[in-house]
C-alpha cells in the first residue's frame, strides 16, 4: 500500500514538473529573464500549485488543470495588454528610479525603493565599481537591477569617443517617443519643445504613430526606429 502511495506521488510529481515546464515555454522567455511584478507573482502561484499538486493528493487533476490555466490564460492576457498599452505597463511594474544623478546620490528616490547605501554600494560592485565617485548616473530598474553610467574619465575609451574629442561633454538618453505615442512629460522635463520633435518627424516624412521607439542618445544624435522596417527576413534564433 505503501508502495503504492509512493509512485502516485513520484507519478504527480513528474506530471506537474512537465506541466509547468509547458506553461513556461508558454509564457515565453521574458519569464525566465528580466521578471517584473507580473511574472513574479505568477511563478509564484503556478509553483504554489504545482507543489501542491505533487504533494497533497487531495487535489484533484480536474482541480488543478482549472487553477493551473486560469492563471496562465490570466497573465498570458496582461501581458499582452501591457506590451500594448504603456500608462498600464507603468502601472503595473512601476518606473526606473534615478539614484544618482550628476555623480550625487538622490536620498528621497534611495529611501523610496527602500535602498541603503550598503546595498548601493553592493549593486555598484557587482558592476566592478568600487568607488562611488566614478558614478554619473545610477539606475534601479524595475527588475531589481542596476544600470549605471560612469563618469566620462573613468569609461573604456572607444573610436567614436576619439572622433568626438573635445565635443561637449555626454547627456543622459532621453525617450522621446515609445510605440506610438509622444513622451511629452520627458519632453516637457528636459526643455525639448513638442515642435522641435515634430520638426525632426517632419524631415524624415514620418508621424509619430510610424514610429516603434526614438531616443535622444547621450551624444545627442537621434535614433527611429519604424514599426515598418522593411526586413523581408528577420533573423530569429530557434
Amino acid at each position: 500500500m505503501q508502495m503504492i502511495e509512493h509512485c502516485i506521488i513520484l507519478i504527480r510529481s513528474i506530471s506537474a514538473f512537465l506541466i509547468l515546464l509547458c506553461i513556461t515555454r508558454l509564457l515565453g522567455k521574458q519569464t525566465l529573464s528580466n521578471m517584473n511584478f507580473l511574472e513574479f507573482i505568477t511563478a509564484v502561484i503556478l509553483g504554489a500549485i504545482g507543489a501542491n499538486f505533487a504533494f497533497n493528493e487531495k487535489i484533484q487533476v480536474t482541480h488543478l488543470m482549472i487553477s493551473l490555466s486560469v492563471f496562465t490564460l490570466t497573465s498570458l492576457f496582461l501581458s499582452k495588454l501591457l506590451v500594448r498599452y504603456r500608462k498600464m505597463r507603468m502601472w503595473t511594474e512601476g518606473t526606473p528610479s534615478v539614484l544618482m544623478e550628476g555623480g550625487k546620490i538622490l536620498e528621497g528616490n534611495m529611501k523610496k525603493n527602500n535602498m541603503t547605501l550598503d546595498t548601493l554600494n553592493q549593486l555598484l560592485r557587482q558592476k566592478d565599481i568600487f568607488d562611488i565617485n566614478e558614478v554619473e548616473y545610477a539606475i534601479l530598474e524595475i527588475n531589481g537591477k542596476l544600470s549605471v553610467m560612469k563618469k566620462e574619465q573613468y569609461r573604456n575609451t572607444t573610436l567614436q569617443d576619439l572622433k568626438l574629442k573635445g565635443s561637449a561633454p555626454p547627456q543622459f538618453p532621453i525617450e522621446l517617443i515609445m510605440d506610438g505615442h509622444i513622451l511629452y512629460g520627458n519632453l516637457d522635463a528636459n526643455q525639448l519643445s513638442h515642435s522641435w520633435l515634430q520638426h525632426e518627424l517632419k524631415l524624415r516624412n514620418k508621424r509619430a504613430e510610424d514610429v516603434f521607439y526614438s531616443v535622444r542618445g547621450s551624444n545627442g544624435q537621434l535614433y527611429f526606429d519604424y514599426r515598418d522596417d522593411s526586413i523581408q527576413h528577420p533573423v530569429d534564433v530557434e
